[in-house]
């Protein structure tokens, strides 16, 4: 048997699974595994690494005047389609980041990690705003959506670049 013909094995080790990739000699005996981590379980340790990560762009571009002035002026359109952008790019780089060779078997966690990094994008984005008192919630609840979707917009994408430091 080949190097070639082997197959990686799919082992939990400790709380994490981790892919073992069989290494063959030339008589095709295993002599070794390369072990990957499989990063497909979405953990407690993820949903932080999202929420610190959102932060790490919602804060500057949140304390921003341009911003808020841009929820104000940007047609509800423009904004909606900020959030299929969004949608497209976390699920983009998740896919190949995370599933790309483990989509058939796991396609509910990925679509599970895809929703979480942008809904605690938007929470973090909109506690954010109402905290510096520029979240209109009562008063005008649209303007309100517009700056937390337009701010998620950076949020979410650093939220998902730190989802896969590990």
């Amino acid at each position: 048997m080949k190097n070639g013909n082997q197959k990686p094995i799919v082992k939990r080790i400790g709380h994490y699974l981790y892919k073992l990739v069989p290494i063959a000699d030339e008589t095709g005996k295993i002599i070794s595994h390369a072990i990957t981590p499989l990063m497909v379980e979405f953990h407690p340790r993820d949903l932080m690494q999202i929420i610190v990560g959102a932060s790490v762009l919602a804060v500057p571009v949140a304390f921003t005047e341009e911003t808020w002035n841009l929820g104000q002026e940007l047609p509800l359109r423009n904004v909606l389609l900020l959030t299929l952008i969004s949608f497209i790019f976390i699920a983009s780089y998740v896919y190949y980041n995370f599933y790309r060779f483990q989509l058939r078997n796991n396609l509910f966690r990925y679509v599970v990690r895809v929703l979480s990094i942008y809904l605690f994008s938007l929470m973090v984005v909109a506690m954010l705003l109402m905290i510096i008192n520029r979240c209109p919630w009562q008063t005008d609840a649209l303007l309100a959506i517009k700056r937390v979707i337009i701010v998620a917009f950076p949020a979410s994408m650093s939220a998902a670049i730190s989802d896969t430091i590990k």
